[in-house]
């Protein structure tokens, strides 16, 4: 028997908040980890924005993080941080009007 994990919750919660809205608007629903490009959204993926802040790239779509911040995963200035590199990250999460809420983000290490 499968369990109701968050990121299930999560998305049937964006699916009934969201009956007014089209369902093309609602572009996907992860509720199994997924290996997605994560860094600083002004930074390295060119999106409009002020100062610094968390995104996703999946698919070649980038959008911003809600769910977690930049200086969560360390600092994001240095030399591996989020504003001077990609990185890679498994997340769980549901995107809905170009962003990306996330339910889970681990990123993946870059040690050799």
């Amino acid at each position: 028997m499968s369990r109701t994990t968050p990121a299930a919750l999560l998305a049937l919660f964006a699916l009934f908040a969201c009956s007014t809205e089209s369902a093309e608007e609602l572009s996907f629903i992860d509720v199994e980890p997924r290996v997605v490009e994560t860094a600083c959204g002004q930074c390295q993926f060119d999106l409009d924005g002020e100062g610094c802040d968390l995104a996703v790239r999946i698919d070649g779509t980038a959008m911003f993080v809600d769910g977690t911040g930049i200086d969560d995963h360390g600092d994001s200035h240095a030399e591996d941080g989020f504003c001077n590199a990609i990185r890679e990250a498994r997340v769980v999460g549901v995107a809905v009007d170009g962003r990306f809420a996330v339910d889970s983000m681990e990123l993946i290490s870059t040690d050799g």
